[in-house]
């Protein structure tokens, strides 16, 4: 049971400390992701084959996004390994599409990402957001619509600083003398000296699902995703699995297992042809 704990889709998921804690099964996540009360919960996760919507892998983690995440790369990694299926892309929600999530489909596995990137760049105050800004690969710097260069390190130090800090973000700055100079201040940063950037190490992932995003396929994985929640919807509407009767990780893990045998049973029922009648 402690040794379960340890895994990434339950107590190493995040260092956060839950709001409450149940009595009967701690290692239940309080949660409020149904719009209503809060209540105690675990979360199942299905790998599905978007062609045949026939569940290839499922998972039980915590009711967190950071869970759910690492309960996606479990099963990709173990679907690999169990049956030798390599996805060419994964289709997912907007909580899978985190920098971290990307990088490691794109650099690690070569998996395109059909997912909507998580990005809290935009702003609401009328000032300039981080898309107003051009990016340069060749000379690794943006140009602000004033013309001036944003780098991430403006001057040399005499003990060198890292330039990526603990969150895996490189902040790209511009010069005070050149934001001071700039007619375009208030609209960029009118509460701070010089404007910065922040720009992830997996940048380049989150540009490519952005890229992905404006193609036809993207379309198409978008529609299909509408398979694994309707998975969800037969598991608690049809099989009425709206309430775990085992306690623990253990627990839940087997009872969503069994779940998602069922509902691949189902499926290949109907995708068995009836037996031809006999005539008389």
């Amino acid at each position: 049971y402690l040794d379960t704990l340890d895994d990434a889709a339950w107590g190493a998921a995040s260092e956060a400390k839950p709001k409450f804690v149940s009595r009967s099964d701690p290692a239940a996540q309080w949660t409020g992701a149904m719009k209503g009360h809060a209540f105690f919960a675990y979360a199942t996760n299905y790998l599905i084959d978007l062609d045949n919507a026939v569940i290839v892998d499922v998972e039980a983690s915590r009711a967190i996004r950071q869970a759910e995440v690492g309960a996606a790369r479990t099963m990709i990694e173990r679907t690999q390994e169990s049956f030798g299926l390599y996805p060419e892309r994964l289709a997912a929600d907007s909580a899978y599409g985190s920098a971290e999530m990307l990088g490691w489909l794109v650099h690690e596995r070569g998996i395109e990402p059909h997912i909507p990137v998580f990005d809290k760049s935009e702003r609401r105050d009328g000032t300039f957001e981080r898309a107003d800004f051009t990016y340069d690969h060749k000379h690794d710097l943006y140009t602000c619509p004033g013309g001036k260069e944003l780098r991430s390190r403006q001057i040399t130090y005499k003990n060198e600083r890292p330039l990526v800090d603990e969150d895996g973000m490189v902040r790209c700055r511009a010069s005070k003398l050149d934001c001071d100079a700039c007619a375009l201040k208030p609209r960029c940063c009118p509460n701070a000296p010089a404007r910065k950037i922040p720009r992830s190490i997996h940048e380049g992932a989150r540009d490519m699902a952005r890229d992905i995003a404006k193609t036809e396929a993207y379309v198409t994985s978008r529609h299909q995703r509408k398979k694994v929640e309707m998975l969800f919807a037969h598991l608690k509407r049809i099989l009425r699995l709206d309430r775990l009767r085992l306690r623990g990780p253990n627990g839940a893990r087997d009872e969503f297992h069994l779940a998602a045998a069922a509902q691949n049973l189902r499926k290949l029922a109907k995708l068995i042809p009836p037996p031809m009648p006999k005539p008389a």
